[in-house]
């Protein structure tokens, strides 16, 4: 069988490929991704005692940087995304650091979406944020949380539509993104997204391959990370009285770092068939890598992809299993109950987040009205296509795939 290939560019992409390739040419300096220079422009007059402690950001700064330039294979346009986050990351820590931080937990628990890549976790999220009751933040919120604060609903309207352009200049960079991940500015997205300001965070390999950084980021502690996680949602808390609604696969390798940020909340842990679990993750990530790199390699992504899933699920299955388990409500969902028996589903999941049933049939159909299956193209994979062994990768992670 004929490994993942890349999707083919359209003539307008190629040439918007080839102007940044030309540009970087022409400008080199623009391009370098090294800290000292992502640091002043992410600076520009403000104060670097801003940024704070450097124990807290500067190493993971230096590694995603260093891993960026060293694994990723970037073509022009990854390159200048990598410097763009980093420098966004910065600035965020500096906007987010003259706000009043507090160690006091969010008034209500949030509700968490987890599991592995490709579980259901989008649809899922999705679905449950069409209720009136839950609060999904939006790609801006997360992005620039501090820019919401205060604003009325013309100006929080304004910084969201705000973000059209870059979700349309992805669209047609890559239009295969939305095959696999639908986005959009009025989506929620997630909430990685606002976990970048201390660059330690598990998002950032899925668009780029960071291998020297995702071995490094393993052996870290991300209490911090979460901690700031919190602050942006007690910053954008407009008291409306709904509750967090919050979804990422990349929570299920930091269930402790979760539980101390969010003690009591609720976790949805998704879990599907574990080799149609790694082979529709490495497609997602081929597919995301694509956009920044003209050198992926499907085998390659099939390796990192095994290797993630077991660390995650490893580190899902000793939090679970140690002492501090209790310290979150964790609901197993199972991803053909979840497509197959979705009211069954959501009755389970709000049963156990104490909230009053909703009419679970009507929220679905209305959810599948607004948003077809298949309205961007069918998501069509193989593990054969990255070089995935099923029997291999059945008896290396099946004990971790599955409630403890």
């Amino acid at each position: 069988m004929t490994p993942w290939h890349p999707p083919q560019r359209t003539p307008q992409a190629q040439a918007v490929y080839a102007a940044a390739e030309s540009d970087r040419a022409a400008r080199p300096d623009a391009y370098a991704l090294d800290p000292e220079p992502v640091i002043a422009a992410a600076l520009r007059d403000a104060d670097p005692a801003g940024l704070g402690d450097p124990a807290l950001w500067r190493e993971g700064l230096d590694r995603y940087l260093a891993s960026a330039d060293e694994d990723g294979r970037l073509n022009a346009l990854g390159t200048r995304m990598v410097r763009g986050t980093a420098v966004a990351g910065l600035r965020a820590r500096l906007a987010m650091d003259r706000l009043r931080h507090t160690d006091r937990p969010l008034d209500t628990p949030p509700v968490v979406i987890t599991g592995g890549w490709r579980t259901g976790t989008t649809f899922l999220y999705r679905l449950l944020a069409t209720d009136p009751r839950l609060r999904a933040p939006l790609p801006a919120e997360l992005a620039v949380p501090w820019k919401f604060r205060g604003a009325d609903a013309e100006r929080r309207a304004e910084l969201i539509d705000a973000g059209a352009a870059a979700n349309d200049l992805l669209d047609l960079l890559n239009p295969a993104l939305s095959t696999v991940h639908g986005h959009g500015p009025r989506l929620p997205e997630e909430c990685v997204v606002a976990m970048n300001s201390g660059f330690r965070n598990w998002g950032f390999s899925a668009t780029v391959r960071l291998d020297g950084y995702s071995r490094w980021l393993a052996g870290q502690d991300l209490t911090d990370t979460y901690r700031r996680h919190r602050h942006v949602l007690a910053t954008l808390d407009d008291a409306d009285g709904r509750r967090w609604l919050l979804k990422a696969p990349a929570h299920t390798a930091e269930l402790s770092s979760l539980a101390a940020a969010f003690p009591g909340a609720c976790v949805i842990f998704l879990h599907r068939d574990i080799v149609q679990t790694v082979a529709s993750g490495a497609s997602l990530f081929c597919v995301f890598r694509s956009t920044y790199s003209d050198h992926v390699a499907p085998a390659d992504v099939g390796r990192f992809q095994t290797d993630q899933t077991e660390l995650w699920l490893r580190r899902a299955h000793d939090f679970r299993t140690g002492d501090r388990a209790g310290s979150l409500t964790i609901v197993d969902i199972d991803y053909d109950d979840l497509v197959h028996d979705t009211a069954a589903v959501l009755d389970r999941i709000y049963a156990a987040a104490g909230l009053e049933p909703e009419d679970a049939t009507g929220m679905i159909d209305r959810y599948h009205a607004d948003h077809p299956r298949t309205a961007k193209g069918a998501h069509r994979y193989t593990p054969q296509d990255f070089a995935l062994d099923e029997a291999a990768v059945r008896a290396r992670l099946t004990r971790w795939a599955g409630p403890p």
